[in-house]
């Protein structure tokens, strides 16, 4: 299995998130691809390759396709902007503190850096820093590429990146989220020929931003098996009700699950999407994968053991789809390793 990494991930280091009302270290960090990465050399998994240079104008289209224009040149510039308020914001990260909600006006970008930043985004839990626009485009560049792989004939690739995607939308970020590599992924698919995409998003929080993305279209099925949003993050999307709109309708599953919930349920869960997954048509499937599902996540309430995350790789290996796997959520840092590495290996090398 191609695994593209990305060399620029660490450049993304926030120092502090603003979390259950706490500013505290941050539980997105360098370490979680560290650990993956050493997992699939310590069982010689994979073939691991960094992203190459690709078509930039093609890239670019990708980007806009999936995000407005408006919103990437904000994030290009965010850093600079923010260090030539006051040299001082060096030393620190950026974090929102002001946002625009029902009846405020979001046509109109203000010239204040910090109600812009508000405008794009829906949390305090998200810092930017001097190196996210750098790791979030590679990170970009590695779900093209590893689609571009599968397209052409790879049966899974997998790109291991970090920031994670789910939560970006087409213009706003959160959930320690900037660019939406699963939607990019799904777009790359669908620009190579593939007439319907599947995403399957396992990972504990809903991917509130690939839903929104993907709402009012039927080319891009989206299925996710999630925390209940009434009481667990991003809370605003994934009920179950929610099932597409316009050309869309139908093409929305969300199965959300209270937490503590072990991975028998969980399972079932599963088979419900895949067999969505399956009626849908889809010719190709991106999977989202967060692995903070796990019984020792420190934010997430679900009970799967190292162990299952093995089933699940054989489950999704039964859909018989060429698959891109893309790194989300997993934030027992620790465990994250063997948890992602077992998913791929129970899915099985090409």
């Amino acid at each position: 299995m191609l695994v593209l990494h990305n060399p620029d991930h660490a450049r993304h280091a926030g120092r502090h998130e603003m979390f259950r009302g706490r500013l505290v270290p941050c539980h997105e960090v360098p370490q979680r691809l560290d650990h993956v990465l050493a997992e699939l050399r310590r069982r010689g998994f994979g073939h691991l390759a960094e992203p190459g240079p690709g078509d930039d104008a093609a890239f670019e289209a990708l980007l806009q396709r999936v995000h407005a224009p408006r919103y990437l040149r904000f994030l290009a510039g965010a850093w600079d902007e923010w260090v030539a308020l006051d040299p001082a914001n060096a030393a620190l990260d950026a974090l929102p503190s002001v946002w625009p909600v029902r009846g405020f006006r979001a046509d109109v970008e203000p010239d204040n850096f910090a109600a812009r930043m508000g405008l794009y985004s829906f949390d305090a839990g998200t810092p930017l820093t001097a190196g996210s626009w750098a790791a979030a485009r590679t990170g970009a560049r590695c779900a093209v590429q590893a689609a571009q792989a599968v397209a052409g004939g790879a049966r899974a690739a997998f790109a291991l990146t970090r920031p994670p995607g789910h939560h970006a939308g087409a213009d706003f970020f959160g959930g320690y989220c900037f660019l939406n590599n699963a939607a990019l992924a799904a777009e790359a698919l669908r620009a190579a020929g593939h007439a319907r995409v599947a995403v399957l998003d396992v990972d504990y929080h809903h991917g509130n931003g690939t839903q929104a993305l993907f709402y009012e279209r039927a080319d891009v099925f989206f299925a996710s098996i999630h925390g209940d949003p009434r009481t667990e993050y991003p809370f605003y999307l994934g009920h179950s009700d929610e099932r597409g709109a316009g050309a869309g309708a139908g093409c929305n599953l969300n199965l959300p699950l209270p937490r503590g919930t072990g991975f028998a349920a969980w399972r079932a869960a599963l088979a419900t999407a895949r067999a969505a997954i399956a009626a849908h048509g889809a010719s190709a499937l991106v999977v989202s994968l967060g692995v903070d599902t796990f019984e020792g996540d420190p934010i997430s309430g679900f009970r799967l053991a190292s162990a299952d995350y093995l089933s699940l790789g054989r489950d999704l290996a039964a859909l018989a789809l060429p698959t891109v796997f893309v790194f989300e959520g997993g934030y027992a840092v620790d465990e994250v390793g063997v948890n992602t590495v077992n998913v791929l290996e129970g899915f099985g090398a090409p």
